[in-house]
């Protein structure tokens, strides 16, 4: 057994070694897309990130961050702290899986067999090695998330049970729980995933301390069920909210400090933890008396005055009537458990303490009670319905009031107003198409063929087929079966679906797999596994089952609970902005176990027939060549992100498109966060002010931006604070005043933002509201001013017009709309103002016609444009000069020449906004004669970004306008290349359409008629400028497809 324990130890720590090293290969050098660049910037200025925070994980990241050399390393050594934990989380799996397979092999009081020990080794590195290569943890394995701690937080539980079921009967054996509930506490502060183990871990102590009994496992099941919800609701929101009334009766009634009733919230709830403690030690019933009382005046804040009561009585029945016998060791074992819990969650305070420094990101600024119990409940981003619910187009009569929420004011807490609840005509047990978003209802119809009233057969029906089906078995199979590309997918047969290489089978899903375009071959995500690890998975679930049955359930629930009782808890509506396989990542450890239990199986099987540690070793070898080879092999190229500087590179470009001291307009997370990433980490044009649109709807980032961050002066806003303070003008409607000629835009939203009783209107309730009296406003413009701040070139000065006059479109305004008009008209002739080009069109306001491209930013100025921007469809003009400046001079492009990295799909989507760049520059170069110069930048985009794409849309617009300025440009070597890459992608794209078969190509009919389109012009293009044979080439590949696709165009 020394030997078994030694190589157990010693295989455990290579497994550690083997994954790291893969990850520290693999990582990316700088902040990714998503919240990649948030965290970092978080990290390294210990700031307050999105809800509900990950302190832990920051706290962390900052001392990796700590070794960095420069600035510009520190995000490689915060990508490093996931590649270590994620090499960790590989390592405890590897000691999970030979603690479960050496249960299946070794039989108590016999002697372990050297090819028992070859066997269980060999099962755990075959199941870690597969979870190393798996798609989805690998992903989260090299970048600066959350899901690579948390996921070691997961396996370490896991395997503390593990040892702590080695050990249970011996008197120590119990600190491993409270080990866990310490790690569980912590893991509070990185994520919430890891509570989910819990009914997995109940049933593990279940299992060993009784005789299993059906109605024993259901009530273990039930009460791990009930601590899993304890500590989700109960202790982690459910202690700030006691929390939050004890602080506002004391502010508000005894007039005391903001804090004050935290505190003696704090005292009241450890001083009960501690007399349960001392109780349980010497059984001194003045203790549990005390303990009662102390918990009867926190129920009587927490619950009110009726629920306190009611808790008072109770507990006096309990302790002077029933006087029911209590387990002083179990009584001991949990307050032990709960305090360690909240010794771990204490990381929290973190956020609340750097949140009162006021940081430049201080998401929610939960620097109070209540604030900080809004942004635990992440109230930011509301509520979905679980248990009941609407249908999508059911009809909403009304609303009820809920909790009356608070918000911090300068000597006690203010009343925003009752939560509205809505109330509807009709609700349905487990709502799963609720959503009434036009976009998601025409999804919903869509998928389920809806043409007049959903039904609830509807219903259940979106929720197996999509959301179990497509947004989390086709993550599974992802990652067990192969990928067939990284496309976002939305039910398409060509994007984003799982596959498995082996044709015949994949065809009967997904059609004909014989002409497949290169958008599928050429992804580095094209993943073909042929069922290798899930077979091997499914054997060692089998064998796992029918050898032990208690093992069996603890894995499976594990596996349930980190997968479909997710898909259960999300109810996520469709179109979600990216791929969401990581939030299943612990089922897909789970099933890891079983891949390596999988061994076992085949271990025993060849046993009977050969020698047995022939049998180990041939098992050992072939799947690991079978399951964690094959998975590396088609992996590493699309998780190798060595090298790659997309994200920073055109986060750069974002903020060096802006003139100094400018004000950039953002709006999602991929045009902001890593801008974020730029100025706090790498520190790059400190001067700008990024302002996000979304966030301008709440108060606390409206606040923010009054003050100074990094070298951007405050931004003016006309609004006092308490104007725009959660739910005050969160919405102001249009009542059109027919006013003559267009208003000037800082009175009205001076008028808006009034208080007067004139300003506003009354409603049919008789409530008085601000509104918009009309859309048509003005800015006058200050030419000196303008001129002297360098808003606009004093060369431009015969151009400026007197007065920026347009339209509002839509008939009212957001807060964040609001808000970002103040801006506009306080600080238009002091600082420049630009909106990034991925700002959808609706958040112009209208003023597009004002807007002068500079590259991957508009700049408002008062100069009316009388041009086209022909790629986007936006009106505006452009500043050759600067545009010509920042493309050739300051933009970088990421590295998307180097064919080597991993074109990711946000970064292959912004290879359209580049192109766009280069094209628009290169037009109005040539449009101005400037002939060489616009050869010069088609070149460079060329070379900074080569051809690449995987759908027939708008994207090959720049390419087409490439083609048609080489020619223009006499350089028809250079136009013909490029007729022809744009030809080949879309007859290839065309003909494999065209092989999925008539039942199929009718989901394709706007992309085919669209890509016939294309070739048109291309035909067109080559006729007009002389090239014969490309001529005669396009158009009979042309009449070819339009043959084939005849039934298509005629719809």
């Amino acid at each position: 057994m020394t030997n078994y324990t030694r190589l157990n130890n010693l295989f455990g720590w290579v497994t550690f070694l083997i994954a790291t090293t893969v990850y520290t290969l693999t990582l990316e050098p700088t902040g990714s897309f998503w919240d990649c660049g948030e965290f970092i910037s978080s990290a390294y200025k210990m700031q307050v990130c999105h809800q509900p925070g990950a302190p832990l994980f920051l706290m962390i990241s900052k001392v990796l961050s700590l070794f960095a050399s420069d600035r510009s390393q520190i995000a490689w050594w915060t990508n490093f702290g996931s590649a270590v934990s994620s090499g960790a989380t590989i390592m405890f799996l590897f000691w999970s899986i030979t603690h479960l397979a050496k249960k299946l092999v070794f039989k108590v009081n016999t002697e372990i067999s050297g090819s028992q020990i070859f066997a269980i080794i060999g099962a755990g590195l075959v199941g870690a090695l597969a979870y190393t290569f798996s798609d989805t943890f690998w992903f989260s394995a090299v970048e600066s998330e959350v899901y690579a701690m948390s996921s070691l937080c997961t396996a370490v539980v896991f395997w503390a049970i593990l040892k702590w079921e080695n050990e249970a009967g011996e008197k120590s054996a119990d600190r491993w729980l409270v080990f866990i509930a310490y790690l569980m506490g912590l893991s509070i502060g990185v994520h919430l995933l890891n509570l989910l183990t819990i009914p997995a871990l109940g049933m593990v102590y279940y299992f060993k301390k009784h005789q299993a009994t059906t109605k024993g496992v259901i009530g273990a099941f039930l009460i791990s069920c009930v601590i899993l919800v304890f500590v989700q609701y109960g202790l982690i929101p459910g202690t700030i909210a006691f929390a939050a009334k004890f602080d506002l009766f004391f502010v508000n009634s005894l007039g005391m400090t903001f804090g004050s009733g935290v505190i003696v919230f704090g005292i009241l709830f450890f001083s009960f933890l501690i007399s349960l403690l001392i109780y349980s030690m010497n059984q001194n019933k003045n203790l549990l008396y005390f303990a009662a009382a102390n918990l009867v005046v926190q129920l009587f804040f927490g619950w009110g005055v009726l629920g306190g009561a009611i808790a008072a009585v109770a507990m006096g029945l309990v302790l002077f009537y029933w006087k029911p016998t209590i387990n002083q060791y179990i009584l001991n074992t949990a307050v032990l458990c709960t305090m360690f819990i909240m010794i771990g969650y204490a990381s929290f305070a973190m956020i609340v303490i750097r949140a009162k420094a006021n940081p430049n990101l201080n998401n929610n600024d939960p620097s109070n009670a209540y604030s900080f119990l809004s942004y635990l409940n992440r109230e930011q981003y509301g509520d979905r319905p679980l248990a009941f619910g609407p249908y999508f187009n059911t009809e909403m009569t009304g609303q009820d009031k809920g909790d009356m929420q608070y918000r911090k004011g300068a000597t006690k807490y203010e009343e925003v107003g009752a939560r509205p609840i809505a109330k509807y005509a009709k609700n349905i047990p487990f709502p799963r198409i609720y959503s009434d978003d036009p976009n998601h209802v025409q999804f919903y119809k869509s998928w389920m063929g809806i043409s007049g009233e959903p039904t609830y057969a509807d219903n259940i029906g979106f929720f197996i087929g999509y959301q179990v089906n497509y947004m989390y078995l086709r993550y599974f199979m992802w990652n067990f079966a192969g990928r067939q590309n990284d496309v976002q997918g939305a039910g398409a047969v060509h994007e984003g679906n799982w596959i498995s290489g082996i044709k015949p089978l994949d065809a009967w899903r997904l059609g004909n797999q014989d002409n497949l375009p290169a958008s599928i071959t050429e992804n580095k995500a094209y993943n073909r596994l042929y069922f290798l690890p899930l077979i091997l998975g499914l054997i060692g679930l089998f064998f796992q089952y029918k050898r032990n049955l208690k093992d069996f359930s603890v894995v499976f629930l594990l596996f349930f609970m980190t997968g479909l009782a997710i898909v259960l808890y999300l109810n996520q509506t469709p179109l979600q902005p990216r791929e969401r396989d990581y939030a299943y990542v612990g089922s897909f450890y789970a099933f890891a176990i079983w891949i390596g239990l999988g061994v076992l199986a085949i271990y025993e099987f060849l046993g009977k027939k050969i020698n047995l540690m022939a049998s180990a070793g041939i098992t050992t070898v072939l799947c690991l060549v079978a399951v964690p080879y094959v998975m590396a092999k088609e992996e590493w190229d699309d998780h190798d992100r060595s090298n790659r500087y997309t994200s920073r590179d055109l986060a750069a470009n974002y903020l060096n498109s802006c003139a100094p001291n400018a004000i950039i307009f953002t709006y999602g997370d991929n045009d902001t966060y890593p801008l974020w990433y730029c100025q706090e980490v790498e520190n790059i044009r400190p001067d700008v002010r990024i302002v996000n649109l979304s966030l301008l709807g709440t108060d606390w980032y409206g606040r923010q931006m009054k003050e100074k961050m990094n070298e951007s002066a405050p931004v003016k806003i006309s609004m006092a604070n308490e104007k725009f303070a959660a739910g005050i003008r969160d919405y102001t409607p249009l009542f059109d005043q027919s006013m003559q000629g267009n208003a000037e835009l800082k009175d009205v939203v001076d008028f808006i933002g009034s208080d007067s009783q004139e300003a506003k209107a009354q409603t049919q309730g008789g409530d008085f509201i601000n509104y918009l009296p009309t859309k048509n406003l003005k800015i006058t413009v200050d030419k000196n001013a303008a001129i002297a701040n360098k808003v606009v070139d004093a060369s431009e000065n015969d151009k400026i017009v007197q007065s920026i006059n347009w339209s509002l479109p839509g008939n009212g305004l957001y807060k964040n709309d609001l808000l970002a008009l103040d801006i506009i008209a306080h600080n238009i002739w002091e600082r420049p103002i630009y909106f990034a080009i991925t700002v959808p069109d609706r958040n112009f306001y209208g003023l597009e016609k004002y807007f002068q491209n500079e590259g991957f930013a508009y700049r408002l100025v008062p100069v009316l444009s009388d041009s086209t921007d022909a790629i986007l469809g936006r009106e505006g003009s452009i500043d050759v000069n600067i545009l010509y400046n920042n493309v050739h001079n300051k933009f970088k492009w990421g590295n998307y020449n180097n064919g080597k990295i991993y074109v990711d799909p946000e970064s292959s989507r912004m290879t359209t906004t580049c192109k766009s760049t280069f094209t628009i520059l290169a037009q109005s170069l040539f449009n101005k004669g400037k002939v060489d110069s616009c050869v010069k930048t088609l070149d460079k985009m060329n070379v900074s970004i080569p051809f690449m794409s995987n759908q027939i849309g708008y994207n090959l617009i720049p390419d087409l306008m490439t083609a048609d300025l080489y020619f223009k440009c006499n350089q028809p070597q250079k136009a013909t290349k490029q007729v022809e890459l744009i030809n080949n992608f879309i007859t290839n794209q065309l003909n494999y359409y065209h092989s999925l078969g008539n039942q199929r190509i009718g989901r394709f009919g706007e992309e085919i008629n669209f890509g016939l389109s294309l070739v048109n012009e291309l035909a067109g293009m080559a006729e007009k400028n002389k090239q014969t044979a490309l001529t005669q080439k396009l158009k009979t590949e042309l009449q070819s497809l339009e043959t084939k696709f005849s039934a298509v165009m005629q719809q």
